[in-house]
């Protein structure tokens, strides 16, 4: 998970990864990274969660601390022969749209739902770009959105 903080007047993104598919979850951060980089953004605290099943609650926890303006959580889950993919895949979004509303702060979908192993490598700086960066490029527009428009 990735965090935009408040501590500078950049927007500091926090990011949340899972530890497995290593091989992928490097190229997701790298990408965000690039993006932050780009727009001026510190690219904050990033946190290693099992799974991104474990995301959301990790997402709400960095939300609540309000030291950062965004939290980028990325992450995969790959389709398998059973159903556990479609829950796993369905309480990670409904999980970090939770952590967003609850927290206040916004909480950004990257997490790659793919068929097989090639899909996500492709969606990881392949064939059909990086999604690191997009969500990134997202929780840059939120934080923004959230600073300048939507104070309270």
């Amino acid at each position: 998970m990735a965090t935009l903080g408040r501590s500078s007047p950049r927007k500091n993104l926090a990011t949340s990864n899972h530890l497995r598919h290593v091989e992928f979850m490097s190229a997701l951060l790298f990408g965000a990274g690039k993006i932050s980089h780009l727009n001026t953004v510190i690219l904050g605290e990033v946190v290693w969660v099992p799974g991104s099943f474990e995301i959301p609650v990790v997402a709400e926890r960095l939300g609540k601390l309000q030291k950062y303006q965004a939290i980028l959580c990325i992450g995969a889950v790959i389709r398998g022969d059973t159903s556990h993919y479609d829950a796993v895949a369905n309480s990670a979004a409904s999980g970090v749209l939770s952590a967003g509303l609850n927290s206040g702060v916004p909480c950004i979908f990257g997490v790659l739902t793919c068929d097989d192993m090639d899909q996500a490598l492709n969606r990881a700086g392949g064939k059909s770009g990086n999604k690191g960066a997009e969500a990134a490029l997202s929780a840059i527009e939120m934080a923004s959105l959230f600073e300048h428009h939507l104070k309270q």
